[in-house]
């Protein structure tokens, strides 16, 4: 089933909590000079043209990155900004970009970048986004297979990101086979996997099978519009983090406030708790 498209939510609230942490962990990581491998294993198509048809259709930007473009911001969001600036460079925001658009930006010549995309139309936009950059190997295959295969890389420093649509109700548990087993693998990398929340007890068994499988520094961040609801649709996101970067805590401590407040500034709420200590 490949049904969803990533172009009809571009730069909502939800990205704008996973880019953040995204960007800033990748800040973090690149400050060393041995080389990374950056792997994402539901990339879709890298960059989001807001004037399309797709991202117009509810124009869920607007109520995302379009509350905070133009404005003063907490410093953590600095190295996500620079990239959307560098992408809107007339200062009207145009484009907003994908995951691996803005690890491309953010990562440097020695490092590299794996890219796996099922969806025929986002494989093919992806692959035309990236096309004349060498660091990048793009794939036409399952993303989470990809964990198994490549880790631990060479350099034994890696940061994966997995995204999945949760199109099917296995999903969840997928993901947390794949996380253990690229954990097993490779315990001391660093992974960031989103999930939305729909319905909390399937948030709560993810953690609950993280927790049981054994990984050490896990971290939960929840960013949300409303609270938790037995209703339709979405009322947060967050992402699991093994081994982020240590001063990522402080950071998101002084950020999550100030953006609950602006994206959301009736029932806006945010999280952040260490699951399992190092």
């Amino acid at each position: 089933m490949l049904s969803y498209r990533h172009a009809y939510h571009a730069g909502n609230y939800a990205d704008v909590l996973k880019h953040l942490v995204l960007a800033s962990t990748l800040e973090y990581m690149t400050r060393k000079d041995k080389p990374l491998l950056y792997l994402d294993t539901h990339a879709g198509a890298g960059r989001y043209r807001l004037s399309e048809s797709m991202a117009q259709k509810k124009a869920e930007y607007r109520d995302g990155v379009g509350r905070l473009w133009g404005r003063d911001l907490p410093d953590v969001l600095t190295p996500l900004m620079a990239v959307l600036e560098r992408l809107n460079p007339t200062g009207k925001l145009e484009y907003y970009p994908g995951s691996p658009l803005i690890a491309a930006e953010l990562l440097r010549p020695q490092d590299r970048l794996r890219l796996f995309e099922l969806h025929p139309s986002d494989l093919r936009l992806l692959t035309g986004n990236f096309a004349a950059d060498r660091r990048v190997r793009i794939e036409d295959s399952d993303g989470f297979a990809s964990l198994k295969a490549l880790l631990p890389p060479p350099s034994r420093r890696a940061l994966v990101l997995i995204d999945p649509p949760y199109e099917q109700k296995d999903d969840y548990r997928r993901v947390v086979r794949a996380v253990l087993e690229g954990y097993q693998r490779f315990p001391t990398g660093t992974c960031l996997v989103w999930y939305p929340v729909v319905d909390r007890s399937r948030i709560d068994e993810m953690a609950r099978g993280l927790k049981a499988g054994g990984i050490r520094n896990l971290w939960q961040v929840e960013l949300g519009l409303a609270p938790d609801s037995e209703g339709f649709g979405m009322t947060s996101s967050g992402l699991f983090m093994i081994n982020p970067p240590w001063i990522l805590e402080a950071e998101l401590k002084e950020a999550l406030p100030e953006l609950a407040k602006r994206l959301a500034p009736e029932q806006g709420r945010w999280m952040l708790q260490q699951l399992v200590g190092e």
